[in-house]
């Protein structure tokens, strides 16, 4: 299938701390690959790095065969990188609807026109409507976001993320603070939005992680512990011990 991202090297260091240390990571295109590690293990360190919101010590990241190094957020976005965040995203006083409208005016390099009459901006509401109702959403369509349970909103940050038409997604903790109906429906979710895109996520519930994911890599102290699928890395004797060690820590 050949290999989306690829970091090389990657090292992040903090006042003489090193977050992530010299870190080989290979993305392949069209799988569901997890990154975890006990709490400090450098996770969020590292996916920052790779989404750009960091610059990295040393190493490189390439992108379907671009060095992507020295780039921006915004820039890699506009090459096919789209990332969510641990805390909802969205517009809390628009509704669903106006809300991947405006990822949809994005997507066509169009301002966001909060001004422009609703007739102007009715010409995306099909479009809308499509990745609405691919998030399961669609009967709440004209609700206001502040108005959606903690999932649904996750489920409309995903939505406004498909609307940008992503070739990757970088999903950071996509099951967060959600109650267990909620982790099944956006488990299913992104599982369904898995099919044709590369997903790469941080997540901290591992029951999720070996239902979805194709290839897993384990992080302890800013270094690769494991790396493999789930049965391999979770019976490691080496996995095993720093989950514990953290947990006793």
């Amino acid at each position: 299938m050949g290999v989306m991202l690829q970091a090389t090297g990657l090292t992040k260091e903090f006042k003489g701390f090193v977050a992530v240390n010299n870190v080989d990571l290979s993305v392949e295109k069209g799988t569901i690959h997890a990154l975890i590690g006990p709490n400090g293990a450098g996770k969020t360190t590292c996916f920052n790095l790779l989404t750009k919101f960091l610059q990295p010590t040393s190493g490189k990241i390439v992108y379907a065969g671009r060095d992507i190094t020295g780039l921006s957020p915004a820039a890699i976005a506009r090459l096919g990188i789209v990332r969510s965040f641990q805390i909802s995203a969205v517009f809390n006083d628009l509704t669903v609807l106006e809300n991947v409208r405006i990822a949809l005016q994005r997507k066509r390099g169009e301002s966001y026109d909060f001004w422009r009459s609703e007739r102007a901006l009715a010409r995306l509401d099909d479009q809308a409507r499509a990745h609405i109702d691919s998030v399961g959403l669609l009967e709440f369509v004209n609700h206001r976001a502040a108005e959606l349970s903690y999932g649904r909103k996750r489920a409309l940050e995903i939505a406004t993320t498909l609307a940008l038409d992503p070739e990757m997604l970088l999903l950071d903790e996509p099951m967060a603070g959600m109650a267990q109906e909620d982790v099944e429906r956006i488990s299913a979710l992104i599982r369904r939005i898995g099919e044709g895109r590369t997903i790469l996520m941080v997540e901290h519930n591992l029951s999720v992680v070996a239902n979805l994911s194709d290839r897993i890599t384990v992080l302890a102290r800013g270094e690769i512990l494991a790396e493999g699928a789930y049965d391999e890395i979770s019976n490691a004797p080496e996995v095993i011990e720093a989950y514990i060690g953290a947990a006793d820590g």
